[in-house]
């Protein structure tokens, strides 16, 4: 996942009620609409009840985006 993965998060579960567990936060997301990308967000966090939405973008895994070489460009 990437950073934008945990905007993607937080737009998708903008006005939940916390605390809430995964499979809820996941199935909130679907009732509003949420795309595919934001859905595959949700489902990669741990099986656990979160407190907070800035609880669950912690909880957002994170990999790097791309597959660019770091520090420079490719000749």
């Amino acid at each position: 996942m990437t950073d934008r993965d945990e905007l993607r998060a937080e737009k998708a579960l903008q006005g939940v009620d916390f605390p809430a567990s995964k499979e809820e936060l996941i199935s909130y997301a679907e009732n509003r609409g949420a795309d595919a990308k934001s859905l595959q967000a949700l489902r990669a966090l741990p099986d656990q009840r979160f407190n907070s939405l800035d609880e669950v973008t912690a909880a957002v895994p994170q990999e790097p985006e791309g597959e660019a070489s770091p520090g420079g460009t490719d000749r």
